[in-house]
């Protein structure tokens, strides 16, 4: 009760949840929300990067030819994983609808008007990357202006990230809701930045992989295709900028955990972050030992590297939830007790619309069950009877005061704090009046 006091005493917003028990147990959404949203955000990552290295390719092979097949090579494929990750983006979503239903939809409600343009921005992007696509042969005589599509399209990919981490970072900030005015206020809250410079650098490394992968396959037909580069050519310039988007990642990545407010920090967060270091260090070896190494041996240890890295982001995703949770855990819990609160409330209203339906008078009540009903209002959030809640139990009071109403009234209108075990308790004194304050220690003193 005094944790909600004080938490509404600093302008810290504690809405009521809605009391519907989950389908399935919470560990069950949480590893779904974990792996659902890595798959989604794995091909993301190859659209965004996919693009910003099309973009490149395409105007390097304004001097160059080979980079503009490079580039259309690279093109073919954002379509696809655009639609892919589209589509493995409903299960993440949904699941943190389920699990941070209060938090989600402030943090959308807050930043408004950009969060709803997230639809009309894919949509754009997505048809531009079509266009793209398929007007090569087309616009090859004016790269400019097909150049300039994918440029557009580009833009729209790098800003959308920013909508979704400014809402999911907002989300972490209930003591900020009163207080932020819209997306631009969301945008400067701690941590933004950072993780959205550790994304892009996530998203070229995981292309870089992509690229070694897909020019690696043997059905795919290299050598029809380029006329200069040669297999290991690529394959090389995906190792190389996988290797450096990583090194990067490892000076960005203090950045993002020192900027990450203490609040949500903690031992277990501590330890699969380095876990995931741990991992990350040997497949960054690996792929500088492939590099440095001879030509026929580069495609070696490509799926132990995929396995290494892959180990290093599902600790980075579990870590995520962990902060997330760790974050919420105290303003979850004053939700809680908001909700109970509301709960007794609304089973009041109730039983006061059957008792007045059923022309029961209260003057016919007895003192004791008066004073039950004040009980109910104003201490049942923070006491049962026999058992410890926020406070002691009702049965302790009642065998400290018995056969003194008056202590036990003065107590309930200005109480000290006793025991360092139990939190400051808040006084009544302007809340009961005299005749509550007598029904309220005769219940008190009449439960055995």
């Amino acid at each position: 009760m005094i944790n909600l006091y004080i938490a509404l005493q600093n302008n810290v917003p504690v809405p009521k949840d809605i009391p519907l028990p989950l389908p399935m147990p919470e560990w069950f959404f949480v590893v779904v929300l974990v792996l659902s949203f890595l798959l989604h955000i794995l091909f993301v990552n190859l659209m965004l990067g996919g693009s910003i290295l099309t973009l490149a390719a395409q105007i390097k092979g304004l001097k160059n030819k080979e980079y503009d097949i490079l580039a259309h090579e690279i093109a073919k494929t954002i379509t696809v994983n655009k639609s892919i990750a589209v589509v493995l983006g409903i299960a993440p979503l949904l699941s943190i609808n389920v699990l941070y239903t209060i938090y989600f939809y402030s943090a959308n409600a807050l930043t408004g008007l950009m969060w709803i343009a997230v639809i009309p921005l894919v949509t754009i992007a997505f048809l531009l990357t079509y266009l793209h696509k398929y007007t090569w042969e087309k616009l090859e005589h004016h790269k400019a202006v097909h150049i300039s599509i994918l440029a557009v399209a580009t833009v729209i990919f790098l800003f959308i990230p920013f909508i979704f981490l400014t809402n999911i970072n907002l989300m972490l900030f209930p003591e900020k809701w009163a207080v932020v005015k819209g997306f631009v206020d969301a945008l400067f809250l701690p941590n933004v930045f950072p993780r959205y410079l550790h994304f892009i650098l996530s998203s070229l490394t995981v292309t870089g992989l992509f690229i070694f992968w897909y020019n690696s396959r043997k059905s795919y037909p290299f050598e029809e295709i380029y006329k200069k580069f040669t297999r290991y050519d690529i394959q090389k310039k995906g190792y190389s900028l996988a290797l450096t988007t990583s090194v990067c990642q490892f000076m960005i990545g203090p950045l993002v955990l020192l900027t990450l407010p203490s609040k949500g920090m903690g031992w277990n967060l501590i330890l699969v972050i380095f876990s995931g270091v741990a991992f990350a260090v040997p497949a960054m070896w690996l792929i500088w030992k492939r590099l440095t190494g001879e030509k026929e041996n580069i495609e070696k240890d490509f799926y132990k590297i995929a396995f290494l890295l892959g180990i290093t982001v599902l600790c980075m995703g579990s870590g995520r939830q962990i902060y997330r949770a760790n974050s919420l855990e105290k303003h979850r819990e004053l939700v809680k007790i908001k909700t109970n609160e509301f709960q007794i409330l609304k089973k009041q209203a109730l039983a006061k619309i059957k008792e007045q339906e059923a022309g029961a008078a209260s003057a016919d009540m007895s003192e004791a069950e008066k004073g039950q009903k004040v009980f109910s209002q104003y201490c049942a959030s923070c006491h049962k009877i026999d058992e410890k809640l926020v406070g002691p139990p009702v049965l302790e009071m009642a065998k400290i005061y018995k056969g003194n109403t008056a202590d036990l009234q003065k107590w309930i209108k200005n109480p000290g704090k006793k025991r360092p075990d139990y939190p400051q308790m808040p006084g009544f004194e302007s809340q009961l009046d005299q005749q509550k304050l007598d029904q309220l220690a005769e219940y008190i003193l009449s439960i055995k």
